[in-house]
């Protein structure tokens, strides 16, 4: 006579071994993480000679499409992140900040070259010395221009932000949304 030994199923899962490994578990919040670091929309906003290294990573050189970031929207409704590419003249201020009121949340910014991080080289009475005085800024991205690289390398550390669950910079500087 046999004696009672594991089941079918029960030999099956000596078989895979740790089942938690071979199963996906997650949570609800980071599966809404992951899925909105994958799918970052830009809403261009194009001021300078930042703006022709900001439209180069659409084409097929640098493909942002590999990391869900090449659907550049016109209007800020459809779009939740805010490249700023170029010196921001106070004039353009109100008119920034009106873009970045229409975003929906969650919104990020990136700050791209010197003139948007610091005012750059135009340290004068007529550009905006640092566009983080109108908007909250999530990522600063350096250089006079920044080579497209460099900004893909920003969208990929703001990626890495979301993933984290690092808040946008709205919520951690307590700005007004």
């Amino acid at each position: 006579m046999k004696g009672k030994g594991p089941g079918v199923f029960e030999q099956e899962l000596d078989e895979l071994g740790n089942l938690e490994q071979k199963l996906l578990l997650t949570t609800v919040e980071k599966a809404v993480a992951w899925a909105q670091g994958y799918s970052i929309w830009p809403a261009t906003f194009g001021l300078a000679c930042c703006a022709i290294e900001m439209m180069s990573i659409v084409t097929s050189r640098y493909d942002s499409a590999r990391f869900g970031a090449e659907v550049f929207r016109s209007t800020p409704r459809q779009a939740d992140l805010l490249i700023v590419s170029g010196r921001v003249a106070h004039k353009m201020a109100a008119p920034l900040r009106q873009i970045y009121d229409q975003m929906l949340e969650p919104k990020w910014v990136i700050a791209m070259g010197a003139c948007a991080s610091s005012g750059g080289m135009f340290n004068n009475y007529a550009v905006l010395q640092g566009v983080d005085k109108i908007v909250p800024v999530d990522i600063h991205v350096p250089g006079c221009p920044p080579r497209p690289e460099a900004l893909l390398e920003g969208i990929v550390r703001l990626q890495e932000k979301i993933h984290a669950g690092v808040p946008p910079a709205y919520e951690i500087r307590g700005v007004a949304t």
